[in-house]
């Protein structure tokens, strides 16, 4: 067995020349900027754009049924692409970070080794994109230079992100946002490609120049219901993950936060020095934190002020988040998302982001300790948060939830409807029964989102317009109408 896990296919350095290296898409806009930075670092690679239901049946296939929805979803990718015969198998090979903690999803590397050998794929290698030194035999060296880009790229995506999620909803001409971030996602990469825009210099140049133009775009500032998103890193942002959550949101006319991935980034930093100081260490354990977050905070400072000076919303730095978990949950709670998780929705309530969507992998344990376990203590301390946690799983466990929250939506519109079946699948590989039920996925998502926006979104929008009051009040009419609907197809499955 010891020797079946040494032999894998390493990433060698003169395989730089000779691999395309296939890339799992988690934060379209984030992602595709780092792309960039491996293409102007050398590397032939591709931002893996297939979706659809047979990725999770090749994950569920070539993994088991009890591991991480986002390694299903993550493995099922790279192995549709595989098998779609677009690429020279024994010049291919794939990439998938390890954060290094306690998390399982520092394992996926392992499943995703395992799965290549199962799906007939052994020659193709997997490299490791991690800071804590995991692979040590990789030929894909993680030097200063290219973690600076890497995090400026990070910075540039959240900017982007946040800038759309802002302008969009109230813009006077529809696509104008998305033109816009196109155009600066293609000037970006143009930078990076030229070995340029990464420097703190440049980055201080050049965001107050994107965040001008966004601010330039005509707009009609209406009351909109405001939504938050936060969860499990990969189900939070990625389309695929969340079912395109941030654009179903954004079709009932939302205004969505997405809080920024560079957030993530600075918890991973921060958790070393604080094992430390919680359970004792080393002197660099304890201080090296401070100088990676000091550099990181350089960008932040830019990019809060650019936003602000524009009229946008910021988020709070990162130190201020941390404050933000005093009496409330220990920053010792580090596994997943810990602590993060819990300081993203207070900080999302407290900005006016008070209908929250929680995004979890069914089963995953500290998403729901550190997110669905604090819901009742954040109401406790803000009382208008209204937070719904959404378990995402391919499964039967899936179908159950669709059930249940539609129950749940019902409840939330003033509209409650009794006796909706509850389906129980002992036997996740019954596939025949839960895709029979997949037929109504689609319904029963609409649902569920309606019902978190209604609560308390409608009380906000009639206290600010009648004429948006009354739209809402036509969503929980059509709300009432898509309840009926899934729970009559239910019952007739």
């Amino acid at each position: 067995m010891e020797l079946e896990f040494q032999n894998y296919p390493k990433f060698t350095p003169e395989m730089k020349k000779t691999h395309k290296i296939l890339i799992p898409n988690m934060a379209p806009v984030q992602f595709r900027i780092l792309a960039a930075v491996m293409r102007q670092a050398g590397y032939t690679c591709e931002l893996l754009e297939n979706c659809g239901s047979q990725v999770s049946e090749l994950g569920l296939k070539y993994v088991h049924n009890d591991t991480c929805y986002p390694a299903l979803l993550v493995i099922g990718q790279f192995l549709d692409a595989l098998g779609s015969g677009k690429y020279d198998l024994d010049h291919t090979a794939l990439i998938i970070t390890q954060t290094g903690g306690g998390c399982r999803a520092s394992n996926y590397i392992h499943l995703l080794r395992k799965a290549l050998v199962k799906a007939g794929y052994p020659q193709v290698p997997v490299v490791s994109l991690n800071f804590s030194g995991l692979e040590k035999d990789s030929g894909f060296p993680m030097t200063l230079p290219l973690m600076r880009k890497l995090l400026a790229c990070i910075y540039y995506g959240d900017l982007l992100v946040a800038l759309k999620a802002q302008t969009e909803p109230y813009e006077t001409h529809k696509g104008d946002a998305a033109a816009l971030q196109e155009k600066w996602l293609d000037t970006i990469c143009g930078w990076v490609m030229e070995d340029k825009g990464w420097s703190g210099r440049e980055i201080k140049a050049a965001m107050p120049k994107i965040a001008a133009d966004f601010a330039a775009i005509p707009v009609h500032r209406v009351p909109k219901v405001k939504v938050g998103v936060v969860g499990e890193i990969y189900v939070k942002y990625s389309p695929l993950g969340n079912n395109d959550l941030e654009k179903f949101l954004a079709s009932q006319d939302c205004e969505v936060n997405l809080p920024g991935l560079m957030g993530f980034v600075q918890y991973c930093a921060y958790n070393p020095s604080e094992t430390a100081r919680l359970y004792g260490g080393t002197f660099l354990e304890k201080h090296v934190s401070s100088v990676i977050l000091d550099y990181i905070e350089g960008m932040e400072k830019v990019m809060i002020k650019v936003l602000k000076d524009n009229g946008f919303h910021a988020p709070l730095p990162f130190r201020e988040l941390v404050k933000l978990t005093d009496g409330v949950i220990s920053t010792g709670n580090k596994m997943g998302e810990g602590w993060l998780l819990t300081a993203e929705m207070i900080e999302l309530v407290r900005a006016g982001y008070e209908n929250i969507v929680c995004a979890q992998p069914f089963g995953c344990l500290p998403n729901h300790i550190c997110g669905k376990g604090m819901i009742n203590k954040i109401r406790e301390l803000y009382p208008q948060a209204n937070i719904t946690p959404i378990d995402y799983d391919p499964s039967a466990t899936r179908v159950n939830q669709v059930a249940r929250k539609c129950q749940r939506a019902g409840d939330a519109a003033g509209q409650r409807t009794q006796g909706a079946p509850e389906y129980r699948v002992a036997d996740t590989g019954q596939r025949a029964h839960q895709t029979s039920l997949d037929r109504v996925d689609g319904v029963g998502v609409k649902v569920l989102l309606c019902g978190v926006l209604l609560l308390h979104g409608r009380c906000n929008a009639e206290d600010k317009g009648a004429e948006h009051g009354r739209g809402v009040e036509e969503l929980g009419v059509t709300l009432q109408c898509l309840a009926q609907l899934l729970l009559v197809r239910i019952q007739l499955l």
